[in-house]
Parts: structure tokens; sequence; C-alpha cells
């Protein structure tokens, strides 16, 4: 029996949840290719036959993981926004993000880029992946929207052509911050300028 999507299960509970915290800890020690079905098994306290039934693969799995990651790092990042009273507030619940992934979540970036690995090879995994990243772009666009229609935001650009080029920064930013160790406060400064260019074009 072909095991279904996991938009057609409903993944319920303790043991979805432990599995999906189980399988972020292996990618995070591991990487993908080397976290297993037993290994992710064992340490969510479930049977491996379970993570078939709820996601098929381990590819899907992922997916899974990083969609809720993202709904997490969403659910704080609309809440800091939601606050902002001018581009200089919103510009620096973006960086306050920035850097807290860096210092308290990196697993988050080595997810997203192991996903996006992934998704170069395996096509349903991409249309997952693309699917994943329009919502994202759709959900920061409408926002930018409300805050430009409240008067807080003048946007240089379309709306989701801003939110590209804010996940492109953050994309490439995390990358270099994790990977080198040297000071990025002048890179973050230099960033900074080009965002309020784009959020804040009446300025």
């Amino acid at each position: 029996m072909e095991a279904a999507s996991t938009s057609e299960r409903q993944l319920a509970g303790d043991k979805a949840a432990r599995i999906v915290d189980a399988m972020r800890a292996s990618v995070a020690e591991r990487g993908t290719a080397g976290s297993t079905f037993d290994q992710v098994a064992k340490a969510a306290g479930v049977s491996r036959g379970l993570l078939h039934y709820y996601f098929g693969t381990k590819e899907r799995l992922l997916v899974e993981v990083v969609r809720r990651d993202c709904d997490v790092r969403m659910a704080v990042l609309d809440a800091g926004l939601a606050q902002a009273q001018t581009a200089d507030d919103f510009i620096a619940v973006l960086v306050a993000n920035l850097e807290d992934v860096v210092r308290n979540d990196p697993g988050f970036v080595t997810l997203m880029f192991e996903l996006f690995v992934l998704s170069r090879r395996h096509e349903d995994v991409a249309a997952e992946f693309s699917e994943l990243l329009s919502r994202l772009r759709d959900q920061v666009a409408a926002l930018l929207r409300a805050k430009e229609a409240e008067g807080v935001l003048h946007l240089g650009a379309d709306p989701a052509a801003v939110v590209d080029v804010l996940l492109s920064l953050a994309d490439g930013i995390w990358l270099r911050m994790l990977a080198e160790k040297r000071d990025f406060a002048p890179t973050i400064d230099a960033a900074v300028k080009c965002v309020r260019a784009l959020l804040d074009d009446a300025a």
C-alpha cells in the first residue's frame, strides 16, 4: 500500500511530535544521508512502521520537520512585526530574528539547506519545498501590505518581490555567519541599508 502524504493523513498527538523532533535532532547531528528510520523511530519511541505509515520516506519526513520549524519561526516573526510602528521597528525585528537563529537555532538553517539539496534530486520534495517557500512569501507579503496600509511602511517594490529579497538576504547571511567566525556587524549594517530602501521608499 502506498503511504499517504502528510497532507493526506492527520498527524495527531504526541507520537507525531516525537517523530518530527527526533528527525530534526538526527539531521542536525548526522545530516539527512546519515539519518535512518530505524534511528528516528528508536529516538522517538515508536515503531519503524509508524514512520512509513505517516511519511512514507525520510525525505517526506524532512519536509514535515522543515514545515513545522517554519511555522514556529513565522509565528514568532509575525508577533514581532505586527507590533512595529515604524520602518526602523520593522527592520529591528528582522535583524533580531536573523541573529537569534544563528545564535540559538542554527539547526533551522541546516534543515533548510538540507531540504534544498534534496529538492534538486527528488521531484516530489521539490514540489513541496516550492509550496513551502511560496506560503512563506505570501504570508510575509500580506503583512507588508497591511503595514503599508497602516502607513508604517512605504514599499519601494511589489510586496512579494520585497519578501524574496528579504529572504534571500537572510539565507545568504545565515550561511556565511555559520561558516565563518568573524564580525558580521558591518555586513548586517550594509544589509539594513538595502532593506530600509525597500521598506521606507518615502524616506
